[in-house]
């Protein structure tokens, strides 16, 4: 339970009748109530995750609400980014989420964040907030929110989402874990897919995120069991959760201070290594493509996406060998077959996997182009048919 003062919060008559559903529980009542209304709550993101948790914490009353987020609303995020419409597409989320929320409760004093947190900001913006609850989606802001909260004594409740799985837990709260003690050391950049590379399933984040909100009322309210030193995860295929058990780990060093999470999570490296690795990739832009196709000149086109991003989109003519396959180098042999001799260029869906495949494919002895931008690129040239997916 967090400490707060309610002996200056009175609920209104529309409240009572608003809140009613909470009062006539005995483990909410008009004390807890009070307690939701007192309650200061940090939502970092309001995309996947921020969505539900954010539209849930309005309707059960929280009192103040505060969104950090610099990202704009794009079509993409609708499917699963729930506090957001059509109509906001291309304007701030966070001013998207500030309207729906007084929509759903007018009594709740929402500020706005419009900045991206960093170790500059983060320690004067948690110290105004009971708790803070991670709606993220990389590892540099997890590990900072995580360590900000360590130094300003705020509970953490974290979630996160791939694919078809999730998992949510409670950190740094009551004496138990935080964030390092269940991953010491970040993943080496790019081994995790992005949601953009790897794709979510739209409901997933809906119930990981109501999943965040509960556990923050019941730590506003001091009932029930927390997920304090227990790690759910979930998966959606087989409507399965599981727990694992969490503890302080005694050789997690002490957070002291904030320090270069991007540095931290080796991000400027591996951009300086791809950048050496990079100049020995010839690219290709899309006019000179589309100049060897009118031409009917003999190269060997090859798409890197997955099948399923094919089935979407395509480029007429080109051959499907996912990076999947060149990785494992099942597909670097079907490659030097098809080309032969002929030019070989490769493309995904905008440039990053196709040079990843071309620097295995120059491993094999197999030169190639890669065509900048991909799909996307193509298709803003010369096919309006092809999605922005």
């Amino acid at each position: 339970m967090v400490n707060l003062d309610t002996s200056q919060i009175e609920l209104s008559r529309d409240e009572m009748e608003r809140f009613s559903r909470h009062l006539i529980l005995p483990e909410v009542g008009l004390e807890g109530q009070k307690r939701l209304k007192a309650a200061s709550v940090l939502c970092i993101g309001s995309g996947g995750l921020g969505s539900p948790l954010l539209l849930y914490l309005a309707a059960a009353g929280i009192g103040r609400l505060g969104l950090v987020d610099f990202d704009v609303v794009d079509s993409s995020n609708l499917q699963r980014q729930i506090i957001h419409g059509t109509s906001w597409v291309g304007k701030p989320k966070i001013q998207s989420a500030k309207d729906r929320i007084l929509e759903i409760n007018p009594y709740c004093q929402v500020d706005l964040y419009e900045t991206r947190l960093e170790a500059s900001n983060a320690l004067e913006i948690f110290s105004d907030y009971d708790i803070v609850v991670d709606g993220t989606d990389n590892f540099p802001t997890r590990y900072l929110v995580n360590d900000a909260c360590v130094l300003t004594g705020k509970p953490n409740v974290y979630g996160s989402i791939y694919r078809f799985e999730g998992q949510a837990t409670v950190f740094n709260y009551e004496g138990g874990p935080n964030y390092r003690d269940l991953y010491p050391e970040p993943p080496p950049p790019g081994l995790v897919p992005s949601c953009a590379e790897g794709g979510v399933l739209g409901i997933l984040p809906g119930l990981i995120g109501v999943i965040q909100a509960t556990e923050t009322v019941k730590i506003v309210l001091g009932e029930g069991t927390t997920l304090n030193g227990r790690l759910l995860l979930y998966d959606s295929l087989n409507m399965k959760f599981r727990e694992l058990k969490l503890r302080k780990n005694p050789e997690t060093p002490p957070i002291a201070e904030l320090i270069d999470y991007e540095q931290f999570c080796g991000i400027p490296q591996a951009a300086a290594a791809e950048e050496d690795t990079s100049n020995s990739i010839v690219e290709i832009d899309v006019a000179a493509l589309k100049a060897r196709i009118d031409s009917q000149k003999d190269f060997v086109l090859v798409d890197v996406r997955n099948p399923n991003e094919y089935d979407i989109c395509n480029i007429e003519g080109a051959t499907l060998i996912p990076l999947s396959d060149i990785e494992s180098g099942d597909g670097v042999e079907r490659v030097r077959e098809l080309t032969n001799g002929s030019e070989l260029i490769v493309h995904c869906k905008s440039g990053m996997r196709s040079a990843k495949a071309l620097r295995k494919l120059q491993e094999a002895g197999i030169s190639g182009k890669n065509l900048k931008g991909g799909i996307l690129a193509w298709g803003d040239a010369y096919d309006p048919t092809i999605p922005k997916y």
